[in-house]
Order: structure tokens, then C-alpha cells, then sequence
């Protein structure tokens, strides 16, 4: 099962919205196949294994790191191949969560004589796939919320200045995690200040959907993030308060905009913007700001992972990455839990996931 996890972190960036999973076959106490699903609309993990197979694969047993799917999608069932080749056990890392699944391919190897074991190495194969868990469970986006700061938590100059708070080396970071997302999300402030791309150009990968967050439409026409949509597509969030002609002049530049209704603030209600991307299929979202849209996340508890970079520089006045909580009990603190600190150039970056204990 180790082998078929190190496998599957291959498909890393390439597979969503489907799972990483990787597939070991042993025959003899011997392993005679492996393999994995390399990207989306190629063969899944245990085809992939059955079609390496030195020789005959009856008899054997397949070690697979997520239930092997049994609906048609781009690709045929695998537990038809499974059971077409005769492979006579398969030990299950993890149940899918997919409503589809959860259990349901299970029963039909059971009933076709192949026997099956669940829950080898299980919370290892549920992390790797901890994106397509909460998409498939509950509808809506794994969210990893990002951002740079100083030392004494500023992510801007007073005057608004922030490139570059980041060394180079986590700049590069940052368009890594790009590669391994669906989409990134900034709010306009963002976009009207800093006028970014959003592309991943520091490391090879794919670009991802790119989001904003701008209730009343004020996205300027010209800002980067609204050109070369052959690359890289750009959605736009609104509220039923934006401008309709502001509406018609992005709908005729052929940039997408959903309108939702208006939060308590009048602004984009992000619940509903989550499940509004969760339908369109997005199974991950990075957050990457600005200060107004990463305290907002906080506030509403949407933040599943977050990524830190700590820059040995300090400000004194300047923009706060976070903003005001309504926290005036510790007890009420938002927890998460490190589960990564590690140098990046002169920066210190913490990596950590939302804890049970929050609030």
C-alpha cells in the first residue's frame, strides 16, 4: 500500500477532478504490476496496473489506495476490469466518498467471489486525496488559504506596496501551489491594486481557474486577469447590486460572471459562492487574498489548510493580513493545527489545517 501511495502522488496536479490513486499487483509474493492514474481521461490506477502486468494476472491481489470505481465516467468501470482479469483479492486503502460508491464496489467484487479487505494505511490514503474527500462529501471546494507577511503580520506598505514581502524562492512556492489547485481566488481590491496575472509562470503546471471576488463589478476591463482567457479562464463572483452595464461589458469580452445574492454586508456571500463552484466541478480553491478576503474566510470558518510565509522583515504601519475577527475570547481563537515549518530562501513558512477544536 506504501508503494501504491507513492504512486499516486505522481498524478499530483493532473488527475482533478478525480482522485490520485495508484494500484499494486502481487502474485507469488512477488509484485508483478504497478500503476497509477496518470491524468484526467487517461486510464485509472488499477487498468493502468493490469495492463503492466508481466503475464497473467488471476489469482493475484491488487492493493489499490481508494475504492475502484464502478460507474462509467471518461473511462470504464474498474471493477470490471478486475473482475474480467481474475484478480482474486483486493485490499482498499480508502472507501470512496463519491455518492456513486462509498461501499458499492466493495459489495459487487464480494458478490462476484473476489475478496476484499478496507482500511489499510486509511488515514494516509484519505490525506492524499483530502481535496476530492471534502469536494465529494460536501459539495464544495477544499480550500487552502495563502498569504505572505512580515514579521509583524503586514502583507502591504502603508502606502499598499507589497511586492515583493516574498524571497524568490517562495514566490516560486506560491506558483507551485497554483499548479495543484483548480482554482485561485483574489478579491478586486486586489486586482485594481496589484493588477496580477493569477498564471502559474515560476514552474511548469497547469493554470488554474481564475476567481474574483468583486460584488459591484468594478473589475477594471484592462486588468491582466481578464486577458488570454485561452490559457487561463477568469470567473467573475457578483452580487445582485452590481452595475448591469459593467455586466454586459465583461459578458462581451466572453468573461463568465455569476451573480449571487448579497451576504449581510452586501457583499458576494461566500458560502454560496463555494457551492456554486463545487457544482462547476472546481474540488480545490487557493485563497490568496487580499487582506479583506483572507479575514473574511477566517471569519466564516471556510479555511481547511493554510500556508504562511513569514518574511524577516518588519514594517511597523502597513496593511494587516487579518483583520478584525470579533474574537474577544481566547477560547474562541481560530486553531489550526502545524503540520509543516520549514525555510523557504530567508522566509519561514508554517503549513497547518483547521483543527476540530475551532470554533
Amino acid at each position: 500500500m506504501r508503494q501504491a501511495l507513492n504512486l499516486a502522488r505522481k498524478g499530483l496536479g493532473k488527475t482533478s477532478p478525480n482522485p490520485m490513486v495508484g494500484a499494486v499487483i502481487v502474485k507469488g509474493n512477488r509484485v508483478v504490476a504497478r500503476g497509477y492514474h496518470h491524468a484526467l481521461g487517461k486510464d485509472h490506477a488499477e487498468v493502468d496496473a493490469i495492463k503492466n502486468a508481466r503475464g497473467s494476472v488471476a489469482g493475484a491481489t491488487m492493493y489499490v489506495t481508494l475504492e475502484p470505481c464502478r460507474h462509467y465516467g471518461q473511462t470504464p468501470p474498474c471493477t470490471d476490469a478486475i473482475i474480467k482479469h481474475k484478480i482474486a483479492r483486493v485490499v482498499i486503502g480508502t472507501l470512496d466518498p463519491d455518492p456513486r460508491m462509498n461501499g458499492e464496489s466493495v459489495r459487487l467484487l464480494n458478490e462476484n467471489g473476489i475478496k476484499t479487505a478496507v482500511g489499510v494505511l486509511e488515514s494516509d490514503c484519505r490525506a492524499l486525496n483530502e481535496k476530492y474527500i471534502k469536494h465529494r462529501s460536501a459539495g464544495i471546494p477544499f480550500v487552502t488559504l495563502k498569504w505572505a507577511q512580515t514579521l509583524d503580520g503586514r502583507i502591504a506598505t502603508a502606502k499598499g506596496s507589497s511586492r515583493w514581502i516574498a524571497s524568490p524562492e517562495s514566490l516560486q512556492l506560491a506558483h507551485e501551489l497554483r499548479t495543484v489547485n483548480d482554482a485561485i481566488l483574489v478579491g478586486v481590491g486586489t486586482v485594481v491594486k496589484d493588477n496580477p496575472e493569477l498564471t502559474t509562470r515560476l514552474v511548469k503546471g497547469r493554470n488554474p481557474l481564475r476567481v474574483v471576488l468583486d460584488s459591484t463589478l468594478r473589475i477594471p476591463l484592462k486588468s491582466n486577469v481578464l486577458q488570454n482567457q485561452s490559457a487561463a479562464k477568469t470567473l467573475v463572483i457578483a452580487s445582485t447590486e452590481a452595475d448591469k452595464h459593467e455586466f454586459a461589458a465583461l459578458e462581451k469580452m466572453g468573461i463568465e460572471v455569476i451573480i449571487t445574492p448579497p451576504d449581510s454586508r452586501g457583499r458576494v456571500d461566500l458560502p454560496r459562492m463555494l457551492k456554486a463552484l463545487g457544482g462547476r466541478g472546481v474540488t480545490s480553491l487557493l485563497v490568496e487574498g487580499g487582506g479583506e478576503v483572507i479575514t473574511s474566510f477566517l471569519r466564516l470558518n471556510l479555511v481547511d489548510r493554510f500556508v504562511v510565509i513569514i518574511s524577516p522583515k518588519i514594517l511597523g504601519k502597513g496593511t494587516d493580513a487579518v483583520g478584525d475577527l470579533h474574537i474577544s475570547d481566547l477560547a474562541k481563537a481560530r486553531i489550526f493545527a502545524f503540520d509543516k515549518v520549514y525555510k523557504s530562501g530567508v522566509d519561514v513558512v508554517f503549513e497547518g489545517k483547521r483543527s476540530n477544536l475551532s470554533s
